[in-house]
């Protein structure tokens, strides 16, 4: 881990106090040489001004709206938890009366769940949270650094009780790992009984880019062995794997989606989540 004094944060409504990560995922694909990392990507990269600069971009905002992050960086990777800047960031939004909304897999985003709450009081919070598998023991081998799926549904479940809406990010659905009915029906019923607003979904499969296929495949040979040779019989050096399970896996989830009236998709998600309930002008834009 190293600091640094990051020249900005807003780009223009988004954050990634953290560059890098640490809760290991094997098919991670922020870990592809095209985001040109600099560092090891376990080298976390802590933007150590970010409260700063965030608190001077809102004064400057010329309409309130929903501020994002998590889309390249986890914000609650361990050492949040002594680091506290992603706190830090939500004081900032909440006095100053912005939504948030954030993109995580770890149950450290209960700590501030007292923060979310008030954010929602005032305008907007949404809880945007990872689920590919609703088995431990299988989470353990593909997502070894980070809680359990368990954990992840226990905090849906708080933060549905606290009256914050929540989305499922159901990616990504490896396949011949965790492509099947079964673990499907898991997560739905998950998402089900913690009365999730919508599922983002892009496809049954994963994308594979150079940087984060090398680590897939390591991964395979680690915790699956014999499975990297099936990968590259099948897909060689496709940017997309696609499950195939997927046309029936997919007909399985619109069908659970609208039967429990569960938003799917990605685009009418993210404008939903977006849709800010104060618009409002404060002051002209300075940038």
């Amino acid at each position: 881990m190293h600091f640094i004094n990051a020249k900005t944060i807003l780009t223009p409504r988004s954050m990634n106090i953290y560059r890098g990560c640490l809760h290991g995922c094997i098919y991670c694909d922020s870990r592809s040489l095209c985001y040109q990392f600099k560092h090891q990507f376990e080298d976390v990269e802590v933007k150590q001004n970010a409260p700063e600069l965030l608190e001077d971009a809102l004064r400057k905002k010329r309409k309130r709206c929903m501020i994002g992050t998590g889309s390249m960086g986890d914000p609650y990777i361990p050492p949040e938890k002594e680091l506290r800047i992603m706190r830090r960031c939500l004081e900032i939004i909440e006095r100053e009366n912005f939504g948030a909304t954030l993109i995580t897999k770890s149950d450290l985003v209960l700590r501030d769940l007292d923060l979310l709450a008030e954010i929602n009081r005032k305008t907007k919070a949404v809880l945007q949270m990872t689920l590919t598998t609703y088995d431990d023991r299988l989470c353990k081998l593909i997502e070894p650094g980070v809680c359990p799926t368990s954990k992840r549904f226990e905090t849906l479940c708080k933060f549905r009780d606290e009256g914050i809406p929540t989305v499922v990010w159901l990616s990504p659905l490896l396949p011949f790992i965790n492509d099947t009915v079964e673990n499907l029906d898991g997560i739905l019923d998950m998402c089900i009984r913690a009365k999730v607003k919508g599922i983002v979904f892009f496809g049954i499969g994963l994308t594979l880019r150079d940087g984060n296929r090398e680590y897939f495949y390591r991964a395979l040979d680690r915790n699956f062995p014999g499975l990297k040779e099936k990968y590259v019989r099948n897909f060689g050096q496709k940017y997309e794997a696609e499950s195939p399970n997927s046309s029936f896996l997919i007909e399985r989830l619109k069908r659970v989606c609208m039967e429990n009236e569960m938003m799917l998709g990605a685009d009418s998600i993210f404008k939903w989540i977006e849709e800010f309930p104060d618009a409002d002008p404060l002051q002209p834009e300075l940038f």
